[in-house]
Order: C-alpha cells, then structure tokens, then sequence
C-alpha cells in the first residue's frame, strides 16, 4: 500500500515537473526526476528496514511465548514436586 502511496508522489511530482516545463530546462527536469528517484530509493531501503525490524520483532515473540510456557511448565513441575515432598513428610510423621 506505501508502495502505491510513493508511485502517486511520483507522478504528482512528476506531474507539476510538466505542467511547468515552460519554466523549467531539460536539465532542471532531469535533476527533479533524480531527485524523485534517490527518495523513492530511500522509501523502498526503510520498508525494506521495517519489513526486516518486523520479522525479528515476531521472532522475538515467538521465543517469549516459548519461554512463558517453559516456566509455567517448570512451576507445575515444582509445584508438583513440592506436594510429593509435603506428602512423604506427613507420611514420615505418622509412622514415628
């Protein structure tokens, strides 16, 4: 969609470019349309830059989802671990 907004730029830049080109020297024209270029440039290196910075941000989510579930799964496990330790402690007791 960004890329549809830059092309509409483009033109409109373009456009007004024509619109005085009897003011306006081959030379003139030539530089404005580099100029239209190098921004187009830059607006397909920083998408570029924020498709890249997305990809690692879903990454990144993606391990701490993983890394919750771990330590859910580890607090179950503990937890668990801790009713068998109460469980035989009071099992110890009755028997003394």
């Amino acid at each position: 969609m960004k890329r549809a907004h830059l092309g509409l730029i483009t033109a409109l830049s373009l456009s007004a470019v024509m619109l005085l080109g009897g003011c306006a020297s081959t030379t003139e024209f030539n530089e404005l349309k580099a100029q239209v270029q190098s921004v187009s440039d830059t607006a397909n290196a920083a998408k570029a830059s924020a498709d890249a910075a997305m990809k690692e941000a879903q990454a990144a989510s993606a391990a701490a989802a993983r890394a919750e579930q771990a330590a859910l799964d580890a607090k179950a496990a503990s937890d668990a671990t801790n009713a068998k330790i109460d469980s035989m402690f009071k099992a110890s007791m009755q028997k003394g």
